[in-house]
């Protein structure tokens, strides 16, 4: 290598070329003064105005508090509370089939061990997702209903660590009694009670 070509103190070249940075308010001749390029007034000629949060709308009421709202406790104290919010951590078949061999024991420690979940500190369901052609013995907090129909079928064995939710049966309404029809009078009995005979 020429001595020229060696890289030293004296020939370092960046590797791309250097930008100005743009200096506002510094005088109107230099083109970014008086307003520094922020024009007059406003919210966003103030300080600290691209700091807005996603989803601002500048005070107005936000879309996602404009759109109707589901029935239950959403708030982050009620967690895990409510039909959209769940702790359970899914594993599906297909990935039982894939991870472990025939007589395996499938346990909450095993499932850490093979990577399939974190930790054990929250419950697992397994889902029927996929075909399980291995006689396994699943161990889970619950199960689906085709999930521990294709264990069983494929000659494997279910437990659940939690007792199974029982539906609660919708109340139905109870049917309104029959109104008696207005305008028609109870027939008058020929002689009433209190009317002496002549």
């Amino acid at each position: 290598m020429p001595p020229e070509d060696e890289l030293n103190l004296s020939n370092l070249k960046p590797a791309q070329k250097r930008r100005a940075r743009k200096r506002v308010g510094r005088g109107l001749g230099s083109g970014k003064g008086r307003y520094s390029g922020r024009g007059i007034k406003g919210q966003k000629s103030r300080a600290g105005s691209h700091k807005m949060r996603a989803g601002f709308e500048g005070g107005q009421m936000p879309i996602y508090m404009r759109l109707g709202k589901q029935r239950g406790p959403y708030s982050k104290d009620a967690m895990p509370m409510g039909p959209h919010r769940t702790s359970t951590v899914p594993v599906n078949l297909a990935v039982l089939e894939q991870k472990f061999e025939a007589g395996d024991d499938v346990t909450l420690e095993a499932l850490v061990e093979k990577g399939i979940i974190k930790n054990t500190r929250t419950d697992v369901k397994i889902l029927g997702q996929g075909e399980l052609k291995k006689k396994l013995t699943v161990t889970a907090h619950s199960f689906s209903a085709s999930a521990r129909e294709k264990i069983e079928k494929a000659g494997g064995t279910v437990t659940a660590l939690r007792p199974p939710r029982e539906r609660k049966k919708r109340r139905t309404a109870k049917p309104k009694p029959e109104a008696e029809p207005v305008g028609e009078e109870a027939p008058e009995s020929e002689e009433t009670p209190n009317q002496e005979s002549t």
